[in-house]
């Protein structure tokens, strides 16, 4: 349930979607225990790289090593 269409190592940490990249850049300077990485499941078409109009809201979600996530970032425009 958390794929999408690209996957990347970024220092360790797995992004996995069309995560904007200051998401990337601030999960690297804030390490949150037990998080080992972000995603955008699916392809909203919103996201970065994506650009559909008109823009419709999304999530980035953090995840640990068993799966759960919690929403670490909404981008409402």
């Amino acid at each position: 349930p958390l794929q999408s269409c690209h996957t990347t190592l970024v220092d360790g940490l797995i992004i996995e979607g069309h995560v904007p990249e200051g998401d990337m850049v601030r999960l690297l300077r804030e390490r949150p225990a037990g998080v080992v990485g972000l995603t955008i499941p699916g392809m909203p078409q919103s996201a970065p790289g994506m650009d559909m109009t008109p823009f419709q809201p999304y999530d980035v979600l953090t995840f640990d090593k068993d799966g759960k996530t919690t929403v670490y970032a909404k981008h409402t425009r």
